[in-house]
């Protein structure tokens, strides 16, 4: 087990941390499979590739969670739902 108490961290921030890891190493495979990230316009308007995306993404569903704990309360199990959605529309349409 690592110890994180250096830094006061709890396994939740430990996971985040290696999850953010894990999309960023998914993505460099990804951009070396298949180079380009095939920019499009989607419905915003704006020229994105994929790590345009993955990056609205993230930011959106901090938000999406900020907003979850000031109106909703602590339980983030459904955020986290609401978020995956999110992302997978901002991949899809964005």
């Amino acid at each position: 087990m690592l110890d994180l108490t250096w830094m006061a961290w709890t396994w939740q921030t430990a996971t985040f941390f290696a999850v953010i890891l894990a999309l960023l190493l998914g993505m460099t495979v990804w951009e070396w499979a298949s180079p380009g990230g095939n920019p499009r316009v989607g419905v915003l308007g704006l020229r994105t590739t994929r790590g345009d995306r993955l990056f609205i993404s993230l930011l959106g569903s901090a938000y999406i969670h900020l907003a979850w704990l000031g109106l909703v309360g602590s339980d983030l199990r459904w955020a986290l739902a609401l978020s995956i959605v999110y992302a997978i529309g901002v991949f899809r349409f964005v």
